[in-house]
């Protein structure tokens, strides 16, 4: 690879040698030094221009490494990649020989010496070089040579965008380079007349033309003009193009074909691996976090350093780096093997109640009456939180702060990191059974039928809601609206500040059990089977989804998809938009027993059951998986509670009702690990 330290000599480097520069091919390193042998050798960098697949952009990026020797001093290294142990003549001796017999079928032109010839070529950079050429040796019986002064053949090359027939412009295509090889160099007589009529034809006239020639050649003649026109349709585009329209055209590429395009050459490799390209694919993946180590300076500190520093891609693609991290940890869910389990032990043989997991933090809460912080990482129990007097069955965790609520009637609120209590909150005359918080407010529901708005940082209670008649059983905060569930039936909209009821939404026939609020809509879920979705502006039930057997015990909602877990051992996908069904999760792999928690993302959908079991499906087409959790008491007794996930950890709750499975906590990890 050309670099800093060793620059190329356009009139000294091999073919090998061109072909390592950036843009530059076997096919284009062959012309440069087919056409340099023609000229003799280069006088400046700009020669190559006139050489098709070299442009401007080539010559900018990769000046500071290529330069020109004097023609004079040529090395003898011209075809050593090619011509390994023969002797070469110089450089100089073959550009002051010359042909001294003209191919069979030629002439020398009336005037024309045949110890002296003139060539004037022009190299496509509008500087033309002439050169004598004195004959020096003779050539041997055998060797025929065509006359490369010929000014007629010349004349009559065909006419291309890098080379005219009236300035006599050599073309330095690889596809020229077989009229070096035609059985013969001299023009048949009318040729040039035949020409000029054929450009003074109408475009129909000439394909029409062009189709009669073909028509009455032959199979070899017709080979040869197959051989000559592929060549001008397999051009490298992507090379030749301006980056920012190569980048555009390698947008369109799916992820998996940039990384094959991507091996085609360094100059596709080094497209391929653009930083604001690998950008693109991650917010097409909804990948919307930063790199880890993201480049702080400009977009590309500039061309030339990405065009001959392609080893330093990995630092100047962190967006690939992310998306090709977040597909393996995809792969590692779907199909990696399973890494031994963390399995976490504190609760000894009561039942875990609650289950909170965010960044490396979990949080268990258990009817013995304490809550135990974890560390995701290690696997170790940082804390142990003591202070109710009763079973713990509700609980959130924000940043540093636990809120946990007990059958003693009571909330706490906890430091995460230091395992104090800060606040115990008083009120409620029955069991919290339910809460959710939002920044430092959270809200509670009790079994005495009120909801209350608490601030976690001074421990005061904000405000009072009441109105349902039996123990609210589920509840949802957004900051700005309170929903609520209740064993009354009802589902129940409310304004925080107001403490009054906006809309009181009615249709379920038995108790409700679960809830979902996106902040438009709000699902719930109820004892009678039926799910309702209903519009929280005006109260309206938009559809009820039926489907389900049993109790919906678990649901979740993201982006209009809703995904119910039930007690008839099903999951189903629902589109809440058209209320139609999308998927049920069942079949010969479903779980044999309730379903008894869920979670989902864009890609999959874990659920757990009583059955002993934690198992993942496709969300988009419903097909299952694997388990990644087989309890051995699994259908015995063994149970697994509550499952919490984040992209590359799954924490498990298991236990049982009857001492089969002890009650632990299981922690799975998917992450890459170089």
């Amino acid at each position: 690879m050309a670099g800093p330290g060793r620059p190329v000599d356009l009139n000294c480097a091999t073919t090998e040698e061109l072909e390592s520069l950036n843009g530059v091919g076997r096919t284009i390193a062959k012309s440069i030094v087919e056409v340099r042998t023609v000229l003799g050798g280069f006088s400046s960098v700009e020669d190559l221009k006139g050489i098709p697949g070299i442009g401007q952009n080539f010559l900018d990026v990769n000046k500071d490494f290529l330069c020109c020797s004097p023609i004079s001093s040529l090395s003898r290294r011209e075809t050593r990649g090619s011509s390994k142990g023969k002797t070469e003549r110089p450089t100089s001796q073959r550009r002051s020989s010359a042909p001294k017999a003209p191919c069979k079928g030629q002439t020398t032109p009336k005037g024309t010496s045949s110890k002296s010839v003139k060539r004037k070529l022009s190299c496509g950079s509008g500087n033309r070089q002439d050169y004598e050429h004195e004959e020096s040796q003779s050539p041997s019986p055998e060797k025929k040579f065509c006359t490369p002064g010929h000014k007629r053949l010349l004349k009559l090359l065909p006419m291309r965008n890098y080379g005219t027939i009236k300035t006599g412009t050599p073309i330095l295509s690889p596809v020229d380079s077989r009229c070096r090889h035609m059985t013969f160099c001299s023009p048949p007589a009318g040729l040039e007349e035949w020409l000029r009529t054929f450009h003074q034809w109408s475009l129909e006239e000439r394909k029409y033309a062009l189709d009669e020639i073909i028509e009455n050649c032959e199979p070899t003649v017709v080979r040869h003009i197959m051989g000559t026109i592929e060549p001008r349709f397999q051009r490298d585009f992507i090379s030749l193009l301006p980056r920012e329209l190569a980048l555009y055209v390698l947008s369109f590429l799916e992820p998996r074909d940039l990384l094959r395009a991507a091996q085609t050459c360094k100059c596709w490799q080094t497209l391929c691996d653009d930083n604001l390209l690998w950008k693109q694919k991650c917010k097409q993946a909804r990948i919307e976090e930063e790199p880890v180590s993201p480049v702080k300076s400009v977009r590309r500190r500039s061309n030339t350093f990405q065009q001959t520093n392609p080893n330093n891609k990995a630092v100047n693609s962190p967006f690939k780096k992310l998306f090709m991290t977040k597909q393996r940890v995809y792969w590692n869910w779907r199909m990696g093997p399973l890494r031994p389990s963390k399995v976490l032990k504190g609760h000894d043989d009561h039942v875990i109640t609650c289950l909170q997991f965010c960044g490396s933090k979990i949080v268990s809460g258990s009817d013995d009456g304490t809550l135990k912080v974890w560390s995701a990482i290690s696997g170790k129990c940082l804390r142990t939180l003591v202070g109710h007097t009763g079973g713990v069955w509700s609980s959130q965790l924000s940043g540093n702060t636990i809120v946990s609520g007990s059958t003693d009637r009571t909330l706490k609120v906890w430091n995460a990191d230091t395992g104090h209590c800060m606040h115990t909150l008083y009120g409620h005359s029955s069991t919290v059974r339910c809460m959710d918080m939002h920044d430092g407010t959270v809200v509670s529901g009790s079994r005495d039928g009120t909801l209350r708005v608490w601030d976690t940082s001074s421990g005061n209670c904000l405000h009072v809601l009441v109105g349902h008649l039996a123990a609210v059983r589920c509840v949802k905060y957004d900051g700005r609206r309170v929903v609520s569930g209740a064993y009354d039936f009802l589902v129940k909209v409310w304004d925080p500040e107001t403490e009054q009821c906006v809309h009181t939404l009615q249709g379920h026939t038995n108790r409700v059990y679960s809830l979902q609020f996106d902040g438009v809509y709000i699902v719930s879920g109820s004892l009678d089977t039926s799910i309702r979705v209903w519009h929280v502006e005006t109260g309206q039930c938009m559809h009820t989804l039926i489907g389900h057997q049993s109790l919906t015990s678990g649901m979740e909602l993201k982006n209009n998809t809703l995904v119910s877990g039930n007690a008839d051992s099903t999951v189903k996908i629902w589109d809440i938009t058209s209320g139609q069904c999308l998927q049920t999760l069942a079949g010969p792999n479903k779980h044999q027993s309730a379903v008894t928690c869920l979670q989902f993302n864009s890609r999959f959908v874990i659920t757990s059951s009583d059955d002993g079991t934690v198992k993942i499906w496709d969300l988009r087409t419903g097909e299952f998986i694997r388990d990644l959790v087989k309890l051995d008491s699994g259908g015995s007794g063994g149970v697994v509670w509550r499952v919490k996930c984040d992209e590359k950890k799954l924490v498990c709750a298991v236990g049982s009702r009857n001492g089969t499975e002890e009650t632990k906590l299981l922690v799975l990890d998917f992450d890459v690990h170089e």
